[in-house]
């Protein structure tokens, strides 16, 4: 008996009214150690893992959705978006300009600060603990009271760090040649007085799935730089670097992107800087990790679902997703990715600014099939920046937002957009999110597809069985994916398209919680083999997938804390290509939560050389 088939009305006729938040529920085991490792087995088993597989997909809906629904939309193989109106009181960026250019023209959109009044004065700050800005950094150096070749500082900080034990880099390729020989050149452009740009003698680190010469890319294996070596930096690295900043090494991650705790036992998990026993987030961890504990102003990394803005939420620093396009990935090992883009971490939102200015520019292949608008920075310098901060609308869909492990979460958002709107007058509108189960259904299948493209041939080729556990077991579901599978995940994604489109004609901006928890506890079994626990991986990404799939700007901003010290972060979603309003918004917010902000547990001040 066959079995009977769904057919979705077109998306312009659904009736939204009658449409019910449906909370999701994963059924998966949670497993580590011995148990893990032979569910791993059983997963690569040609017939046993088959039926597990097909089982899993059965108990959470995919196959349903997948194999017995009529999708009546086409399918959208990668973001395709309609016209935007142009953004307001904004500065627009050339693209094809050189990167310490538009740093400049980022830096005069700043906001009056004076980094001389903090400089001289560690007490009578307004706030209890606040992060060196870039700015800072470059208040230092052109007045010589420190000069980039202080990294000894950094390198002896670093060498301590990575050394713990059980071990716990934040780095896993790092050459103190190579940051000395970077920092020498930085400081006798200060000594002639030519800096690049403000970026100039700035550590940023880089993402291990992301090239940057000479260091090999990996994606946090222990073998990838054996079948794909590094000869020049990525595109958005070449950046940075004709900007000035000192690249000090590759980021930890959780192995080529395929989980959001962090967790990798190839080198050693990072531990969160606010609390060392509970995850950093992935899978940019090394990047949030060490960002969060002082050691860099910024970092990049890579986001194909949340993998940015989850580990800046959990470790209390910023993450942009850029608008899929708006930045370069050739030299990352997602080039051919459609939900995967670069961006930075940083430990405010005015060096997120920066460093996306540096970064910015599509790729030339991009530009046809996206047609990107002007990239534009908010002119926070100007006296109209609060009008136009009133003008906004934003939406909120009020189950989804309250769909949280703790009220203290959605509590601390809710207070804030509260603030927002007496501060500045922006108004929060009820919006509703259909086929959010379908949704995600989607982005399991287009990252989990294109993953397994980039690894399959080495996976085929024996090396396979030196990925983690937890990567194998995701490579196995994966596996049991169809072509016709893929289709229909391209035909949700534009069904899921046309409803934000809509919302968008009504509201600005879309706000959420980042993650559904606070950093997560990590298992004393799970360092040395890893774990899978489908239900924390989807508490972590049930807000972030939405600006994967469909390409949408997205920014996570710290906003407080939970009542176990852990940080908390609110998501802003914005429209396509429209970054400039997320980040106006982003910075109000920064700056109405800066009374709660903590030192972290773990934190190294590079400027002033002290170690918490």
């Amino acid at each position: 008996m066959g079995k009977k088939k769904q057919v979705m009305l077109p998306a312009n006729e659904v009736d939204l009214t009658v449409v019910k938040y449906q909370p999701e529920k994963i059924e998966a085991p949670h497993l580590t150690g011995f148990w893990f490792k032979l569910f791993v087995k059983l997963m690569e088993a040609p017939l046993i893992g088959n039926l597990i597989a097909t089982h899993l997909k059965q108990k959470n809906g995919i196959t349903q959705m997948l194999k017995n629904t009529v999708i009546p939309e086409v399918p959208m193989f990668i973001p395709q978006f309609p016209l935007q109106e142009p953004e307001p009181g904004v500065v627009c960026l050339e693209e094809d300009g050189k990167p310490e250019e538009r740093v400049d023209l980022a830096f005069k959109c700043l906001p009056h600060y004076d980094p001389s009044s903090r400089w001289s004065s560690d007490s009578g700050e307004p706030f209890p603990f606040r992060y060196w800005k870039i700015r800072d950094y470059g208040y230092a150096y052109r007045s010589k009271l420190t000069t980039p070749s202080k990294a000894k500082h950094f390198i002896s900080a670093m060498e301590v760090f990575n050394n713990k034990q059980p071990s716990a880099p934040l780095l896993i390729s790092f050459d103190p040649n190579e940051v000395r020989r970077q920092a020498a050149a930085s400081t006798q452009r200060f000594e002639e007085g030519i800096p690049l740009s403000i970026l100039d003698g700035i550590f940023i680190a880089v993402k291990d799935d992301i090239d940057c010469f000479p260091h090999p890319s990996k994606g946090g294996s222990t073998w990838f730089h054996e079948v794909r070596q590094v000869k020049i930096d990525a595109v958005s690295v070449s950046r940075l670097r004709n900007s000035g900043a000192i690249l000090v090494g590759k980021a930890n991650m959780h192995e080529f992107g395929m989980g959001t705790t962090g967790n990798n036992p190839n080198y050693g998990t990072p531990g969160n800087p606010h609390n060392p026993k509970r995850y950093t987030g992935g899978s940019s961890s090394g990047s949030a990790a060490i960002v969060a504990s002082g050691f860099c102003s910024a970092a990049l990394g890579t986001d194909g679902g949340g993998s940015v803005r989850i580990p800046a939420s959990l470790c209390g620093v910023v993450g942009l997703k850029t608008t899929f396009g708006r930045t370069d990935l050739k030299g990352s090992l997602w080039e051919a990715g459609t939900v995967t883009i670069i961006g930075p971490l940083t430990a405010t939102v005015e060096d997120a600014i920066l460093v996306y200015a540096a970064i910015l520019g599509s790729s030339p292949a991009d530009r046809v099939p996206l047609n990107p608008s002007i990239p534009c920075l908010p002119d926070l310098s100007s006296n109209e920046s609060s009008n136009i901060l009133g003008s906004l609308t934003l939406g909120k869909y009020t189950k989804w937002f309250n769909d949280v492990s703790s009220t203290d979460i959605s509590d601390r958002c809710e207070d804030v957009l509260n603030q927002l709107f007496h501060l500045y007058g922006c108004k929060t509108t009820e919006i509703v999110i259909p086929e959010l189960h379908e949704l995600r259904t989607a982005h399991t299948v287009t990252f989990g597809s294109e993953s397994l493209c980039l690894l399959n041939p080495d996976c085929e080729d024996g090396k396979g069985v030196r990925l983690t556990n937890d990567t194998r077991t995701n490579l196995a579901l994966f596996r049991s994916f169809a072509a016709s599978d893929y289709v229909s995940a391209q035909c949700l994604r534009r069904r899921i398209m046309f409803y934000h489109m809509e919302i968008f004609k009504k509201v600005d901006v879309i706000v959420a919680p980042t993650t559904g928890m606070t950093a997560p506890e990590i298992p004393k079994s799970a360092l040395a083999v890893g774990e899978t626990n489908l239900q924390v991986v989807a508490s972590l990404m049930q807000f972030a997938m939405t600006a994967n799939v469909l390409g949408l700007p997205a920014i996570s901003v710290p906003i407080g804390y939970d009542k176990q010290g852990l940080p908390i972060g609110l998501q802003l979603i914005g429209r396509p290509w429209c970054e400039a309003s997320i980040l106006r918004l982003a910075t109000a917010i920064e700056e109405i939560s800066a009374e709660c902000r903590k030192k972290p547990v773990e934190f190294y001040d590079i400027l002033k050389g002290n170690y918490n």
